[in-house]
């Protein structure tokens, strides 16, 4: 088996490229989806349950992706297509899921037609990101792994920047943020519209610029085009039989999956409930039809796009740590510290501190995971399908979650802005967990 050649920077670049749009489409769901349906009329110890979908969606859709790629060659490659074919259903329903409250329905019709939208807006979005990751499993040897995933890191977090300032910078330019009752405002509907535009523009730029291996050369670089899952070669199994091949997973596979549990739980929850709080905690409000809480609304973008920033810039740091694992549990207990100051700062520019050590965990998160369980799985095959099981450790964690959000919101006093310190204690935990990893030398 041949060794993978070291590629250019910019062919590294272009392999995730595409990660810049698909991120802008996942930066608007996670900063609005709370607020559009808080809009339409939701309770907010129920807001948690609309969470449940999307890492439902994950789940069921990125395994799906991994194995049938690893099956598919085509004239265009095999993954590919998978990312063309998902970015476009993406666009169709951004244009839908905003205008949920727009079409004339009861606010329970709305609430559902929205769910049904949020369905496919977070499969298609699934169906896009999922071949990225596998593109560098693919493609780029050990030595230049990390920075690949730090490539896609940092462009993952530049497209979260851009998707979270879009409803605060379309509303400073004149379009309207509010609306009547049961309404999603102007502002977050031209949000949607915009990322849309740039995610088909962004997901026609790989496909020009990447050519994936034919079959001989995947070959030549990765073994057999039908390998045994088994590092030992014990026994064959179809790529399809996903019991098998987590049972002769490695235990870095499950060790990282325990630390995933905590850290995507407490990220699920930020995204729930950082509206919610904000408006709590700065502009003193409840009620989701009043201005301030549209404002607050508008200010979360901003406070998650200063949370990709900071993890932009962090994400240049951590390749610089000699110790992974030593990297990977600072960076949580950074944003575990963030997530402690938040219900504390009645000031919204005060908020920055905390939401730049938060995108330290962030980029932690997008980094190291992908870049031990690669490294772990050299000699085990079927890259893709691992990795869209391994995104099993981030869809279950937040589906957990999110079914338990109402009862925990509940415990801890009906304080929106107190479930950020439930989502510090999560990450502290998760750092706790990094303990047990053993990194492949």
């Amino acid at each position: 088996m041949k060794q993978k050649p070291n590629l250019p920077f910019w062919s590294l670049w272009n392999l995730s490229f595409g990660f810049f749009g698909v991120q802008i489409a996942y930066a608007l769901q996670s900063a609005n989806i709370s607020r559009i349906f808080a809009t339409l009329g939701a309770d907010p110890h129920n807001l948690s349950y609309f969470w449940i979908l999307p890492p439902l969606m994950g789940i069921l859709v990125q395994p799906i992706v991994g194995t049938l790629s690893d099956k598919t060659w085509t004239r265009w490659g095999r993954r590919i297509p998978y990312l063309f074919i998902g970015a476009a259903v993406a666009v169709a329903v951004m244009c839908l899921l905003p205008n949920s409250g727009s079409f004339g329905l009861t606010i329970s019709a709305a609430m559902l037609f929205g769910l049904v939208a949020l369905m496919f807006l977070d499969t298609s979005i699934n169906m896009a990101m999922q071949p990225f990751k596998m593109l560098v499993g693919d493609m780029v040897n050990e030595e230049q792994k990390a920075k690949a995933y730090s490539i896609q890191s940092f462009l993952c977090n530049a497209g979260s920047v851009v998707g979270f300032l879009f409803p605060f910078v379309l509303t400073w330019v004149g379009i309207k943020n509010v609306a009547e009752k049961g309404v999603i405002p102007d502002s977050v509907i031209w949000s949607f519209y915009l990322g849309a535009a740039i995610l088909i523009a962004c997901v026609i730029y790989t496909t020009m610029k990447v050519k994936e291996w034919n079959p001989q050369e995947y070959a030549e670089y990765n073994g057999s085009l039908t390998p045994d899952p088994s590092p030992k070669g014990e026994g064959s199994t179809d790529s399809g039989n996903w019991l098998a091949l987590l049972k002769n997973a490695p235990s870095t596979f499950w060790k990282v999956g325990l630390v995933q549990f905590f850290c995507w739980a407490a990220f699920l929850y930020m995204w729930n409930y950082t509206t919610g709080a904000i408006a709590e905690v700065v502009w003193d409000t409840t009620d989701p039809v009043s201005e301030p809480f549209q404002e607050a609304g508008n200010w979360v973008g901003v406070l998650f796009a200063v949370q990709a920033m900071g993890s932009v810039v962090w994400a240049a740091v951590l390749p610089q740590f000699k110790n992974t694992k030593l990297a990977y549990a600072i960076s949580l207990v950074i944003g575990g510290i963030g997530f402690m100051m938040v219900p504390f700062l009645h000031d919204q520019y005060l908020q920055f501190i905390p939401f730049l050590l938060i995108g330290c965990a962030w980029a932690a998160m997008l980094a190291m995971p992908f870049t031990f369980v690669t490294n772990a799985l050299q000699g085990y095959g079927h890259m893709g399908a691992y990795l869209g099981l391994f995104n099993g450790t981030i869809c279950i964690p937040q589906i957990v979650a999110a079914l338990c959000g109402g009862i925990v919101l509940s415990l801890v006093g009906h304080h929106q802005s107190t479930m950020m310190i439930v989502s510090a204690v999560l990450l502290v935990i998760g750092a706790l967990c990094v303990t047990v990893i053993k990194v492949k030398k």
